[in-house]
């Protein structure tokens, strides 16, 4: 594990109750009966952090699939993985064979746990191999990369889903129905804000704008612009953004601190920002009859949340095992994800206008 990844993992841990801590919930249970039968086998592409902290652990805890088949470029890594989750070594690939993986009946599908630079390659590159496709966040290094991969899967007849496990996460869950149902009229702002202080590898690939595609929005931000689309249930339709950088010498290429104004059809007030430079992390919502928040907002573990000033009851989960469960089942039955490529095609589109906008100064429409 690298260095540049350190700081990013205190910062989930501190947001984290970790997966010894988390129960599995009445939601995760329905997600994971959903498709009896065969389960369905998953191929890791990508063993860093994510993957071997979170992903693999978790598919020890799926009904729907299985950790069938992983890809690495570290043939340590290979023979470590194959002996700790007993992988056997025809479905252990590596980036140069990695095509040969459409020959293999037992993976049904590719979970790209990459840089995002290649998100892309290998998303496309697994739909043609004739395997569904998860590809975590962000999507792409933009909204025309975003478009591609959807055409792939849809040329090739494969499921896309995009890595947001939060949209199976009870407490989110629930915000969204208040939000998007308008329980306490409508929603009149929205603040949130996503970020942890960096403190890794100065040449790591995430600081690297042509490997990221940027700092902090892209890594982040994400899930503010996630927050403020699926609290209202809508699209933005234009964003001002202004940013600030206290330690350029370090973020020489990407950015560090970037704060933004959505306007929604609705009119609502929503502000967002995001940081690789501030500790933040949660979700607040002020409706005409009520609030309601959360705060952590965007963890792997320990989401709370609070409606009127009241605790939220939900239990916690294993995030990335109700997403992959359901992606499994949606496999099963041959039906669109919750969270596709589309999902992750319309945060792409926000990102393009949000750095448009600070090149720009002005406001910029989404789309």
């Amino acid at each position: 594990m690298t260095n540049q990844n350190t700081s990013r993992r205190n910062f989930i841990r501190n947001t984290s109750l970790g997966l010894s801590a988390l129960a599995l919930s009445p939601v995760f249970a329905k997600l994971a009966m959903a498709k009896p039968g065969k389960k369905l086998g998953i191929a890791l592409v990508g063993l860093g952090y994510y993957s071997s902290g979170q992903l693999a652990p978790a598919l020890q805890h799926t009904n729907n699939c299985y950790l069938a088949g992983i890809v690495t470029g570290t043939p340590s890594k290979a023979v470590d993985w194959a002996k700790k989750y007993n992988i056997p070594e025809k479905n252990i690939y590596n980036y140069q064979n990695f095509d040969e993986i459409a020959k293999n009946p037992d993976i049904d599908i590719v979970y790209v746990v990459l840089p995002v630079f290649m998100h892309k390659e290998y998303t496309i590159r697994a739909a043609k191999a004739g395997k569904h496709v998860i590809c975590e966040k962000p999507m792409a290094l933009n909204a025309k990369d975003c478009e591609e991969m959807i055409a792939a899967c849809k040329k090739a007849n494969r499921l896309l889903s995009i890595g947001y496990r939060l949209h199976f996460e009870p407490h989110t869950m629930e915000l969204m129905r208040l939000g998007q149902k308008q329980v306490f009229g409508k929603v009149t702002t929205i603040d949130t804000g996503n970020g942890f202080t960096y403190n890794g590898d100065p040449n790591a690939w995430r600081l690297k704008k042509a490997m990221a595609g940027g700092g902090g929005l892209m890594d982040m931000g994400i899930y503010s612009i996630q927050g403020s689309r699926y609290t209202l249930g809508q699209e933005p339709i234009a964003v001002k953004a202004s940013q600030e950088k206290t330690r350029p010498d370090f973020f020489k290429e990407v950015d560090e601190t970037v704060y933004w104004e959505l306007k929604f059809p609705g009119g609502q007030k929503v502000n967002g920002k995001s940081s690789y430079n501030h500790d933040w992390g949660y979700l607040k919502v002020q409706a005409e009859k009520g609030s309601f928040q959360l705060e952590p907002a965007y963890g792997y573990g320990g989401i709370d949340g609070l409606i009127n000033g009241k605790p939220m009851t939900y239990p916690q989960i294993i995030q990335q095992a109700a997403q992959m469960d359901d992606f499994a089942a949606c496999v099963a039955r041959n039906v669109q994800s919750r969270v596709p490529g589309e999902e992750g095609l319309k945060d792409m589109r926000v990102v393009d206008a949000i750095y448009r906008s600070l090149d720009s100064g002005k406001w910029e429409t989404v789309g």
